[in-house]
């Protein structure tokens, strides 16, 4: 039965083996999981963990990402995913769904969830797509007092609690008198000495950006290498060698899909017929085979493998 229906491995031991990975040297290659499914796959060929992004849960819903998904609804995704994977599960939690007292439940909500770590962001409510114009963040101090609530929620010190900075796309920064870049090392540096234990700049653009946020911050690094964004694509190792310690890739396997999708519902309204896609397409053994069908067989022989009496 291990490893059937639910993960095998608890809650608390992937969150450790997620402290463990950020202080390992080895980059942490988060894909970002649409579905259960995905994550199954992403564990199947050896990522380090498993990534749900806001902005494709919210697509998959039909929403733009402007912060119209909820707690619960986010919780409840992530609870999906991280009860399936025996990879750690690190969440988008936006802004923490309110202020400070929102964000200390949203932690609670996702240690119950069985999720390893969660991402606030520094942006004003309601949020919008960090690769995106027209963003505005809040003042320093207000994000410091979302995360030291959140901080001070927190009942497994492993569980993992991330700051984003949105400021080096806004431009000057009030708060701290500095523009870009700069502003968000400044940004960065305050959310460390607020308990934050690893630090997610959004929107750099180049390598040599990646480099300068590395060489100005002392705790972990998360990058992020979204497609068509603001950002360089830049291969894992080179952000290992650089000096980050986690990348995610948060809506691929959505755009993916998607891109599959879309290819293969136009040819059938085109033709009539999918028969043109089907080397395309995920093969019935190979989705039997992810889904560990033999082994549920196996285990429901064991299960109903008996005979009643004859009085009985």
């Amino acid at each position: 039965m291990t490893g059937l229906i639910a993960a095998s491995t608890s809650a608390a031991d992937k969150r450790i083996a997620f402290r463990g990975g950020l202080s390992s040297g080895k980059i942490q290659r988060l894909p970002g999981a649409i579905n259960p499914l995905t994550a199954k796959l992403i564990q199947e060929i050896g990522f380090e963990g498993v990534y749900v992004s806001g902005g494709a849960f919210s697509a998959a819903l039909g929403l733009p990402d402007i912060g119209l998904t909820t707690l619960t609804e986010v919780v409840a995704h992530g609870r999906q995913i991280a009860g399936i994977t025996d990879l750690p599960v690190l969440i988008d939690a936006d802004t923490g769904f309110g202020e400070p007292m929102s964000a200390a439940r949203t932690v609670l909500a996702a240690e119950d969830a069985g999720i390893a770590g969660l991402h606030l962001e520094d942006q004003v409510n309601p949020k919008r797509c960090g690769h995106l114009d027209g963003k505005a963040i809040v003042p320093t101090d207000e994000m410091v007092r979302r995360l030291r609530a959140a901080v001070t929620a927190r009942r497994d010190p492993n569980f993992v609690i991330c700051a984003r900075t949105d400021a080096a796309g806004i431009g000057y920064d009030a708060a701290s008198g500095k523009t870009g870049i700069d502003a968000a090392i400044e940004r960065a540096k305050a959310y460390a000495d607020a308990g934050a234990d690893m630090i997610f700049t959004e929107a750099l653009h180049t390598e040599a950006e990646f480099a300068k946020f590395r060489a100005a911050v002392d705790i972990p690094l998360l990058a992020n290498m979204t497609e068509f964004g603001k950002s360089q694509l830049i291969p894992a190792q080179t952000l290992e060698d650089i000096g980050y310690n986690a990348v995610i890739y948060p809506v691929t396997t959505l755009r993916l899909a998607m891109g599959a999708i879309e290819r293969g519902l136009r040819e059938i309204h085109a033709t009539g017929t999918q028969e043109g896609q089907l080397d395309q397409m995920q093969t019935r053994s190979r989705l039997y085979e992810l889904l560990e069908y033999e082994r549920y067989n196996e285990f429901d022989s064991g299960v109903f493998n008996f005979t009643l009496g004859g009085n009985q």
